[in-house]
């Protein structure tokens, strides 16, 4: 083999080792974004209930916090804050008011599948769905780390 060519396959696996490198680190950065969000949007939730458990007429109360609060959300923080997302934050703290659940099973999944799981009634089937989907990003992380 002439010394170009070992030259030029070295180049191309130097390459390739640089964008498996950064491939990885992105992906390390989405799962790291994706569980601070969810966090985040658990914790929203947790103070909006605090808020209503203070108010004397808790529903005209709530709707009023969530107009309020995703107004001025909107304003600092721009979409993604409308009532509807206040009040599946809402929902995400009460579905899941257990902390414990929320740093070991809910941080690993996305916030499309958090929505999805939430719509299901039977908390024993909301369960079972987080408990799969945990799998399956468990799998695509090992698969993506080899």
């Amino acid at each position: 083999m002439a010394k170009k060519e070992i030259i030029n396959i070295n180049n191309q696996i130097f390459v390739s080792d640089i964008k498996q490198i950064l491939s990885a680190a992105r992906k390390k950065a989405y799962f790291s974004v994706n569980s601070a969000m969810v966090e985040a949007y658990w914790l929203i939730g947790k103070r909006i209930v605090e808020e209503e458990q203070q108010g004397k007429e808790r529903a005209a109360y709530g709707e009023e916090i969530i107009k309020t609060l995703s107004f001025e959300l909107t304003k600092d923080f721009g979409k993604g804050f409308g009532e509807r997302s206040l009040w599946d934050f809402r929902k995400f703290y009460l579905n899941f008011s257990d902390e414990k659940i929320l740093h070991t099973v809910c941080a690993e999944l996305s916030w499309s599948h958090i929505r999805l799981i939430m719509r299901v009634e039977s908390k024993e089937t909301q369960k079972y769905y987080i408990e799969i989907e945990r799998q399956k990003t468990i799998i695509k992380l090992i698969n993506n780390n080899n």
